[in-house]
């Protein structure tokens, strides 16, 4: 036992450090090539203008580098490497056992962090070239989705033809089964959290969520004795919070696509591999509710001839946009998802 919690929290440090290591880095690199929107503005996905959000963010979208994500990604692929090299080249009782890449466990989150990852990193390299227009700016929303759909896809069928689940764990409930039908829910879980990635709008918003989210499924599938998946959750954390190092009020740098969607499909296969999926909202409930925000929100103006709910949205603006200081939001916000994290770790290891 005493192994398995060195195993799940030293790689969480060890990440952390690298993370602390490489920001010097990477800080230099995008200051010195400019790594921030030319011209600051956004556009509702309904391809309106939004003014408030605009006049709000209007001296913090320009002269604030992206690509911070890649702190995340980048400290996790290099703590498990670590460990699989040492493992691989200084085989030992000690290495083996830390060693946390294994097939059944962590193959596919890792995957699917490092695909969805780079194709955030390529949209972030859009975002930031010269005189681009913010209506044309990074990747085509949907060139992003399909990316998002085939790693569902792909994400599903593993789930479905590989580890055979054909069942999901209903909380207080038994199983309900499914079937071939795992894969439309993998891909409609996995386009449920790529649109709650809009929550990354503030200083330390989507970081401190993100590690709260990940630090609970640590605990998940450390108790559900599935250790090297609690160990790339921690590492993942780890990274993480070596980001909000840097990304606390006033931000170093934004996370940006290169983290926020890494981030979100790693955890929809997370959260299937832990089979709590049916927990997941109550979790990682900030996201749930940005992305309703919107939802509301486009809904309200296309069928109210034009009327919104929210001053803005995502939820979190429209706090802003009443008043709110925005280091107010984000730590009302990490005190929410600590408790949510908490009620749905209960509901995790009480149902099971």
């Amino acid at each position: 036992m005493n192994i398995d919690i060195i195993k799940v929290l030293g790689p969480s440090a060890f990440a952390f450090f690298i993370g602390i290591l490489i920001t010097p880095i990477l800080t230099n690199y995008l200051y010195k090539n400019r790594m921030w929107k030319k011209k600051a503005g956004k556009i509702s996905p309904d391809g309106r203008e939004t003014p408030i959000f605009n006049s709000l963010h209007k001296e913090k979208e320009t002269g604030t580098p992206r690509m911070g994500g890649i702190i995340i990604w980048v400290s996790a692929l290099a703590t498990v490497m670590i460990f699989w090299l040492l493992a691989e080249f200084w085989p030992t009782v000690g290495t083996a056992k830390m060693n946390f890449l294994s097939r059944n466990q962590t193959w596919l989150p890792l995957f699917t962090l490092l695909v969805g990852s780079i194709v955030g990193l390529i949209d972030d390299l859009m975002q930031v070239r010269e005189g681009i227009d913010p209506k044309k700016a990074g990747l085509p929303f949907f060139n992003r989705l399909l990316v998002v759909i085939a790693l569902g896809l792909a994400g599903g069928w593993w789930f479905y033809a590989k580890l055979g689940m054909v069942a999901i764990t209903v909380p207080f409930g038994g199983s309900l089964f499914v079937g071939w039908l795992i894969i439309p829910l993998f891909i409609l879980v996995m386009m449920a959290l790529f649109s709650s990635g809009v929550i990354d709008g503030l200083d330390g918003l989507a970081g401190g969520i993100m590690a709260i989210i990940f630090t609970a499924y640590t605990f998940i599938a450390y108790f559900q004795n599935q250790v090297d998946l609690a160990t790339f959750c921690a590492v993942i954390t780890g990274g993480t919070l070596a980001f909000l190092w840097f990304n606390i009020p006033p931000a170093r740098f934004y996370m940006s696509e290169t983290g926020i969607l890494g981030l979100t499909t790693a955890l929809t296969v997370v959260a299937f591999l832990t089979d709590t999926v049916l927990i997941l909202p109550i979790i990682a409930l900030p996201l749930l509710a940005t992305s309703l925000s919107v939802v509301i929100q486009l809904v309200s103006k296309k069928l109210r001839n034009g009327k919104k709910v929210f001053l803005v949205a995502p939820l979190h603006h429209h706090f802003e946009a009443l008043g709110w200081p925005s280091y107010k939001v984000v730590m009302r916000y990490w005190v929410i998802s600590i408790i949510a994290a908490i009620l749905g770790m209960i509901m995790a290891l009480v149902s099971q």
